[in-house]
């Protein structure tokens, strides 16, 4: 597998990406990708491990050391097959996934793990050079399957089960599927085309994919139950954790997944009438994480006046303490693409005040120290977290109950409600993209196994 020697001749290298001064003039991605002869050595790298602790890492099972043995060898169409055999959207997972394989590669002991990355984002370019093929299996008659919501997790539940043959219906509140991929990535992490090749690869495997529909409201709970013969709910954990401060209902208070959609439908070229933007603004982000992150890139590209990134907690540390030992994830201090663009982030601050008379002017926060100060502020983004599934009837129209974080109680994706089941963030909450595929595959099996029984019975029976 690979070259036996290839970690010992040949250090990481990841792509070049664009200069910060040049890529915060458009919302295009920034990383081209690696030529084909740095790709075959960071392929080259990875050790085959007798126990492949990149596994770990990754909830989907990817099968890395195959892949890298197949790209070192020249096999790309092996690779892609490997690469399709665990994963719905590597294309995705490739650009906005962090990575925590790489942090559980044996090579991250010495500071420099093999790329999986770089080299999953390269083989899904290669599958998506040719149109992507449809897999239709033989259709089964009789069961039907309902999934609300079309972000990773259901999409890749939906595809799971179209490709068993079932009839599947997704159902997404949104005028466009995606979801989370949809609005809440911006383009300059995931360009939306990506994400459209694969809906019309579902849809041309048979997913019934119908947009604009509020279940609960326009389907109801009772609807679908005698319309289909299994429910997957899978809505995400999109209920912002709210800023409990004195003047925190001022006009320029704005939460952060408000804030990225609008900026995702102007790039997309929708029309958003009264619509958040940056452009002009002094805008602070409460909230160091991903969203935060996100928040801080559209800002600088939106031409804000300044950007400041203000999170609670003190900064990580630059390496590893001795309490947080490989192969876990490392718990140290990261800078993302966005933050590199530009801005200024603090550690360790707290906000105990909004300002203003009529709109947003200003923030009063204090330190470590306990020393306070004002920031101007013309918008303030809150990106301090997530607490479970957004209200919405359909959760008690289908006897659905939320546990203590907010989110839908299952055991493994199976709800104590016959025929319903729930994927992703819904169960999880929020968390990473690739955890969500993952989940909605694994509850694609409970749903296949329900439906297989059922459809025994039924002919027991008949």
């Amino acid at each position: 597998m690979g070259d036996p020697r290839g970690f010992l001749k040949l250090g990481r290298a990841k792509a070049p990406a664009r200069a910060p001064g040049e890529r915060v003039r458009d919302f295009h991605e920034f990383e081209p990708g690696l030529s084909e002869q740095a790709l075959t050595d960071q392929a080259a790298r990875c050790m085959d491990c007798g126990i492949p602790f990149c596994h770990r890492g990754c909830p989907l099972g990817n099968l890395i050391p195959e892949w890298n043995d197949q790209v070192y060898r020249g096999r790309m169409d092996l690779a892609m097959e490997a690469m399709e055999a665990t994963n719905n959207f590597p294309e995705v997972t490739g650009r906005v996934c962090p990575a925590p394989c790489e942090s559980s590669c044996v090579l991250a002991l010495d500071g420099a793990p093999v790329t999986i990355k770089e080299v999953e984002r390269a083989i899904a370019a290669k599958m998506l050079e040719s149109p992507l093929p449809a897999r239709k299996a033989p259709r089964r008659r009789g069961p039907r399957a309902a999934v609300i919501g079309s972000g990773p997790a259901g999409l890749a539940c939906a595809q799971q089960l179209a490709r068993r043959g079932y009839d599947v219906t997704v159902f997404e509140k949104d005028d466009r599927a995606g979801g989370l991929l949809r609005y809440g990535i911006p383009d300059f992490k995931l360009e939306k085309g990506l994400l459209d090749r694969r809906v019309d690869q579902l849809q041309r495997e048979g997913v019934d994919l119908r947009t604009g529909v509020n279940v609960g409201v326009d389907v109801t709970g009772h609807d679908l139950r005698s319309r289909f013969d299994a429910i997957v709910l899978a809505v995400g954990a999109a209920r912002a954790r709210p800023l409990a401060l004195p003047g925190a209902e001022l006009p320029g208070v704005e939460y952060a997944m408000t804030f990225l959609t609008h900026a995702n439908r102007r790039v997309a070229g929708d029309a958003v009438e009264g619509g958040i933007e940056a452009k002009g603004k002094h805008v602070v982000v409460l909230g160091g994480g991903d969203t935060g992150s996100d928040c801080v890139g559209t800002s600088l590209r939106e031409g804000a006046a300044s950007v400041t990134s203000l999170e609670l907690l003190p900064a990580p540390p630059g390496e590893r303490r001795p309490d947080n030992p490989w192969p876990e994830w490392p718990l140290v201090l990261r800078t993302s693409s966005s933050h590199e663009e530009g801005g200024v982030r603090e550690f360790g601050i707290r906000t105990t005040r909004v300002l203003g008379e009529g709109r947003v002017r200003a923030i009063e926060v204090e330190d470590a120290a306990g020393q306070r100060r004002e920031l101007p502020c013309e918008l303030l983004l809150l990106a301090m977290g997530f607490t479970g599934v957004e209200p919405m009837p359909i959760v008690s129209q289908l006897g659905l109950t939320l546990g203590p974080r907010g989110t839908v109680v299952t055991t493994d994706g199976v709800t104590s409600v016959p025929g319903v089941f729930a994927a992703g963030d819904a169960t999880r909450g929020a968390s990473l993209v690739v955890w969500a595929i993952a989940e909605g595959r694994q509850v694609a099996e409970r749903v296949d196994a329900y439906l297989s029984n059922l459809t025994a019975e039924m002919y027991e029976f008949a």
